[in-house]
């Protein structure tokens, strides 16, 4: 049996057969954190992968069905991080995947650099300026404005953690794609993938995935769009199979 405290209940990753620990009122995953977990490149024998910004261990968990290599989860939340944890025991992946609470701007401290194959992130979107979007719940402003955190200390801790040839994947939003581009390349990432995925057809995208390479040469490919809902307001083929795997009558993320 799990423990569960204060509003937290068990939600199922129907898809990967696992389960989390979720809270409405502290975190829950989106969309955006599975596609992340999709789109990334793993090495499928062996690796080591760090993700940053790990919130509840969302990441780590879907990753962990892709790959047999070592995922480190970084969290700066104690709550969020104690949920991971508390996640990652229940589905017994203990061996496999390990949590870090603390700061990502201090990883290298703890990790070291030049040491890993991929690094994945869903950092906060919000710029602080943007106050009036924050969000008064303190662990969801955390998780969506760069409070603690801002999108070049990601992109830089990537680039120190990764190998020569390693590679850095983020989930952000179209608006900050000149940004992600800019910082990656004052960084040594070379920008190599980018998809944007758009809630309808006809639809502006607003959602952003890329990867990028450490030491790459400039070679960008843009990936086909990828569409959410259809005409019907129900998720597209691609969307459900990605959620739910042959269990496309069931949900199991916060929408």
């Amino acid at each position: 049996m799990v423990n569960l405290i204060g509003d937290e209940r068990l939600d199922y990753l129907l898809a990967e057969d696992l389960r989390i620990i979720q809270s409405p009122t502290v975190f829950s995953f989106s969309l955006d954190a599975v596609l992340l977990a999709k789109f990334a490149y793993m090495p499928i024998q062996k690796g080591n992968i760090i993700d940053l910004c790990t919130g509840n261990g969302i990441i780590p968990l879907l990753l962990s069905t892709r790959t047999k290599g070592k995922i480190i989860g970084v969290e700066i939340q104690e709550r969020l991080y104690d949920m991971a944890v508390r996640s990652i025991a229940h589905n017994n992946l203990e061996d496999q995947i390990e949590m870090i609470h603390g700061d990502l701007k201090d990883s290298t401290k703890v990790l070291g650099h030049g040491k890993y194959d991929v690094v994945t992130c869903n950092p906060p979107y919000f710029l602080t300026s943007e106050r009036n979007m924050q969000n008064l719940n303190e662990h969801l402003a955390i998780a969506r404005h760069e409070i603690l955190c801002t999108l070049e200390d990601v992109i830089r801790v990537s680039s120190q953690l990764l190998k020569q040839g390693g590679k850095v994947a983020l989930v952000h939003r179209p608006g900050r794609l000149v940004d992600i581009v800019e910082l990656m390349r004052k960084y040594g990432v070379e920008p190599k993938r980018i998809q944007f995925v758009y809630p309808k057809q006809g639809k502006e995208a607003n959602t952003l995935l890329v990867e990028g390479i450490k030491g790459g040469r400039s070679d960008l490919k843009m990936l086909p769009p990828l569409v959410v809902y259809n005409e019907e307001n129900e998720y597209s083929e691609e969307i459900k199979t990605i959620l739910y795997g042959d269990k496309a009558d069931r949900a199991s993320i916060n929408e």
